[in-house]
């Protein structure tokens, strides 16, 4: 059987989730309590490739700490420095000497694909075609890159077109052979001044090499931003079954698929899932709603919220309207202030987004 590699992309700045991004890389932000990188090696390892390669920037220390060897996700890890992001494609060409003559899947550890990429890989490994490119439909093709199909072949690529020739969208996932190498040495770079991926890939294309598309019918994410985070972390929950492991007061309510950790404490509230709270949290006299998500050490108290994402150390306390649709970073501190005279108290870093009414 062919030997197929893992090379997953985990660099980039996150600017359309900052604040968050500017003290934890975007990769890490959790939809369900996990980190979004994990469902992608996850992906990769479901597909039987262990050996996977992950292209770094400024975040390594946190990459590499958060993930290790790879032996915790049954696969071996190896880290590959790109000192600036300067293009998909200029991580596919530092990452050569890790991927050497084999095959391999290129992953966009931002993105979040619920069905797997089990059937691309192996439909790659049947075919052997130069490149197979994952695509959806969408209903606004001009915000993705494109791809135009004759017959089942790519025949040409336009990032994000005014006139799509399709609404075949670009899902962060590619399958390559040696011959990209060539593809990234060839191309120049674009007015962002990247090397970009969709360039490489109609390199390929236009020296009429075989590339194919594998088109997704199932559900999938870019994550990046916060809309798109949400809706992943609803699409996530859905899945949850029942599991409950902390303390549940007698005067509590705790309606459908609701997960609770270990060492949580929850009283005189209203729990409606599908929902998660991790561990050593409490909750009291509290509503949480669907499709929220709450990380370790979280204090909510005489609060409401749902459709939203805290992550750990955090404390919400008594806030009179509900808090929806939200992402609230770690350590952050949301309460209501009794002193006179009335009024709103913000201390809020770069690039934050507060709707008051």
């Amino acid at each position: 059987m062919i030997t197929i590699k893992g090379l997953i992309l985990s660099g980039g700045k996150g600017t359309r989730l900052r604040p968050i991004t500017f003290t934890s890389a975007k990769q890490l932000v959790p939809v369900a309590n996990r980190p979004i990188l994990f469902y992608g090696i996850e992906a990769i390892r479901d597909a039987g490739i262990t050996d996977v390669g992950i292209v770094v920037g400024d975040t390594k220390d946190e990459i590499s700490a958060a993930v290790g060897d790879g032996k915790a996700f049954g696969i071996r890890v190896t880290y590959i420095e790109q000192e600036l992001p300067l293009g998909l494609a200029h991580a596919v060409k530092v990452s050569r000497d890790f991927i050497g003559r084999d095959p391999f899947v290129m992953f966009l550890g931002d993105n979040l694909i619920k069905q797997g990429i089990t059937a691309l890989v192996e439909e790659f490994r049947k075919e052997g075609p130069n490149s197979m490119i994952l695509l959806a439909e969408v209903d606004n093709p001009s915000d993705f890159g494109v791809a135009e199909l004759k017959e089942g072949k790519v025949i040409r690529l336009e990032e994000k077109p005014k006139k799509p020739a399709s609404n075949y969208a670009l899902v962060g996932v590619y399958m390559f052979d040696s011959s990209i190498f060539e593809a990234v040495e060839n191309i120049k770079p674009s007015w962002r001044d990247e090397l970009e991926i969709t360039d490489a890939i109609q390199y390929l294309i236009d020296r009429r090499l075989d590339v194919r598309s594998h088109i997704i019918s199932g559900w999938w994410k870019d994550t990046g931003k916060l809309e798109d985070l949400l809706e992943a972390n609803r699409m996530i929950l859905l899945d949850l079954d029942r599991d409950i492991q902390g303390k549940v007061n007698p005067d509590c309510r705790v309606e459908g698929n609701v997960v609770i950790g270990k060492g949580t404490e929850v009283l005189s509230s209203l729990l409606r899932g599908p929902l998660i709270v991790g561990e050593n949290c409490r909750v009291e006299h509290s509503y949480v709603g669907p499709f929220t998500s709450v990380h370790d050490n979280v204090e909510i108290r005489d609060s409401e919220i749902e459709h939203s994402i805290v992550l750990s150390g955090s404390k919400i306390t008594c806030i009179g309207p509900r808090i929806e649709s939200s992402l609230i970073g770690r350590d952050t501190v949301i309460r209501r202030c009794s002193r006179k005279p009335r009024c709103f108290r913000f201390m809020v870093g770069d690039s934050s987004g507060i709707e008051v009414l």
